[in-house]
């Protein structure tokens, strides 16, 4: 495939290395300093996208990506408050689109060990639940976008939770999220269930970037044979 990476940070720099170990070709790279060459004809000379960027340009990227026809499989949080809006362009535009708060296979399997604990904790009313997310300091959206989704989960099983919030006391309808911040670790997510008497914990921890863009190429191949809104339970089959 011909890949288009929206985005070259760190991320991008370790998507470009296991696309091409695994045979694919980079045709475009859009960084800071080539923003104008991000134009549908070039995006048209792309079998995909992958797009790890900033909230405030990932919307008129997706758009792009869908005026050119191409897929585009993005891993940038923080832009949900418009998702009703790109999903109804890309199904507009008969395009695909492939959206993970988290490409890592193992946290995607994390989800799902999340929702089953909170299933089992949710007539248990004499434990609270919190939660805590750990990133580098260049990470500028908190909570991640991969603790939204793990709160979210749980705010449609646990009963008298209605909201999360970020860094701060909870009521007793909500589930608090706290975020760190630290030196150059990738990620790590803890979400605990806590009673008088005892605590129940379980955390994913990511060793590198790896996982995550080895899952953003998985998802672009996966794309494809695929049309329309995608996630990882698509390509896991979950």
């Amino acid at each position: 495939m011909k890949i288009a990476l929206l985005g070259y940070g760190r991320m991008g720099k370790e998507i470009e290395k296991i696309a091409l170990e695994r045979g694919h070709e980079i045709a475009l790279k859009i960084d800071v300093d080539n923003q104008n060459d991000l134009s549908v004809a070039n995006l048209k000379t792309c079998d995909v996208a992958i797009e790890f960027t900033i909230p405030k340009s990932a919307i008129s990227n997706y758009f792009a990506c869908f005026e050119a026809g191409i897929p585009v499989v993005s891993g940038t949080t923080g832009w949900l408050d418009r998702k009703d809006e790109v999903y109804a362009k890309c199904i507009e535009e008969n395009g695909t689109f492939f959206y993970g708060s988290n490409f890592s296979v193992g946290v995607n399997l994390f989800f799902e060990l999340n929702k089953k604990l909170a299933e089992l904790m949710s007539p248990r009313e004499e434990y609270g639940v919190e939660m805590t997310e750990v990133h580098h300091t260049q990470k500028l959206d908190a909570p991640s976008g991969t603790a939204i989704s793990l709160a979210e989960d749980i705010l449609e099983i646990l009963p008298g939770k209605n909201k999360w919030v970020n860094d701060k006391i909870a009521a007793n309808d909500e589930i608090k999220i706290k975020s760190e911040r630290v030196g150059l670790v990738p990620g790590i997510h803890t979400i605990r269930y806590e009673s008088d008497v005892d605590f129940i914990e379980i955390t994913h921890s990511a060793k590198s970037r790896v996982g995550f863009a080895f899952g953003a190429v998985l998802a672009a191949e996966f794309c494809r044979g695929n049309k329309g809104i995608l996630t990882m339970k698509d390509l896991l089959k979950i």
